[in-house]
């Protein structure tokens, strides 16, 4: 009986194994290196063609057209350590490390001047590729009091393409994007059975597209006697995601109804943001509140809403430019009463970042063409949960969660 359980909740753990290498939950902490570079800041502070997403009402500072072009090596490390009750050996090989240790997240926006009043764009953005992989991993049978990983692999990516369109004037500035998203999530992984074979599981490739919209306003005060300062308000609609099979699949050993089935919903998040400009340096502040735990499919498995706070600072002159930034979120995954959601959270799904320092950089090759570097580290985020009464060899479960990534982006205005 016991190794029916573990079974079941390793299996539960694997529908969410694949946003675990994110940031805010599973949000990049900002989309450009800009942003990246300050922290995550852009609700307030314009970084051009790349705030079609973190308020497009800000592409209004584009002076005639003007293409980014670049992406993001994201390079996660995690490693799950079980823990032997008190008086009791930790279980042999009770440690691993994932091998899907790195990813690239491609970003390209457009945006351009059509007169005074008026601005549009185009951009595609991929918000998360990420995944894990013990296929390379010993496989430990169960039935020798081992844990064994499953030669897990698992992979998830969300593609985001927008339209902003902006309208301007005077110091105001309102804009939507409409957004088209792309998802993909596939399971695969092997599974000691109770009669002691093994079997391989997985659906094939899951994949939808969603819709929902951002919408912003900015405010410049500079008009009103106040020069540099800057005032943002974004709002980022929910995304309905399906994937069909992979979530009630992975959950059928656990006889768990799930209310939201396949669905696994990007949830809606708002913010407000504070730029201010006096000379060569720009400080900048943003808050947003992600509402993980009413997005369909989070909300399920525990995830509580996160505040994030963002903190950006840029040294400009007239060709070159130097950013640092620090960004905190709340962690969305916590300990709860329910052990069984401890260890599927922590072992699959541990979105447990919470510190992020930056540093970026931009060079003005020439009036044209720009090239910018952005640079984020995530200390190790340690979190044990409890998972006594589950009739497990361990009784506390142990992630570490560390992150490194390097933005690069090219820059182009006519």
């Amino acid at each position: 009986m016991k190794v029916q359980t573990f079974t079941k909740l390793v299996t539960l753990s694997l529908i969410a194994a694949t946003t675990l290498h994110a940031t805010n939950g599973d949000n990049l902490i900002g989309i450009g290196a800009k942003s990246r570079g300050m922290g995550g800041t852009g609700i307030a502070v314009s970084h051009g063609a790349e705030s079609a997403l973190a308020n497009p009402a800000l592409i209004t500072s584009v002076e005639g057209t003007e293409i980014s072009f670049g992406g993001t090596l994201f390079a996660p490390t995690i490693t799950t350590t079980l823990n032997g009750a008190p008086g009791a050996p930790v279980p042999p090989q009770g440690a691993y490390e994932s091998d899907a240790d790195l990813n690239m997240i491609p970003e390209v926006s457009i945006a351009t001047k059509i007169d005074d009043n008026w601005y549009i764009g185009i951009g595609m953005w991929g918000t998360a590729g990420m995944g894990v992989d013990y296929s390379k991993a010993k496989f430990a049978p169960l039935t020798q009091g081992q844990f064994g990983n499953f030669n897990m692999v698992t992979n998830l990516q969300l593609l985001q393409f927008g339209v902003p369109i902006a309208y301007k004037t005077g110091g105001f500035s309102v804009a939507v994007t409409p957004v088209l998203q792309y998802g993909n999530l596939d399971i695969n992984y092997r599974m000691p059975t109770p009669t002691g074979t093994i079997a391989n599981v997985g659906t094939g490739l899951a994949q939808d597209f969603g819709f929902g919209f951002n919408a912003g306003v900015a405010y410049d005060f500079t008009q009103d006697g106040v020069k540099g300062l800057t005032v943002g308000i974004n709002y980022k609609s929910s995304i309905e995601m399906k994937y069909d099979g992979q979530l009630t699949g992975a959950t059928v050993p656990f006889r768990l109804s799930l209310p939201a089935g396949d669905t696994l919903e990007q949830p809606e998040e708002y913010g407000v943001g504070f730029a201010y400009e006096m000379g060569e340096h720009t400080f900048a502040f943003d808050y947003k509140k992600i509402n993980w735990s009413s997005a369909k499919g989070y909300g399920d498995f525990g995830w509580e809403d996160s505040d994030v706070y963002a903190f950006g600072y840029q040294y400009a002159e007239d060709n070159w430019a130097v950013r640092l930034g620090y960004n905190h979120a709340s962690s969305a995954v916590v300990e709860g009463r329910d052990t069984r959601l401890n260890f599927f959270n922590l072992m699959g799904f541990p979105a447990t970042a919470e510190d992020h320092y930056t540093v970026g950089g931009s060079y003005e090759v020439s009036k044209s063409f720009s090239v910018d570097l952005a640079y984020v580290y995530e200390p190790t985020s340690t979190k044990t949960f409890s998972t006594a009464g589950l009739g497990l060899p361990f009784n506390t479960l142990t992630t570490d969660h560390k992150e490194n990534s390097l933005s690069f982006q090219l820059n182009y205005k006519f």
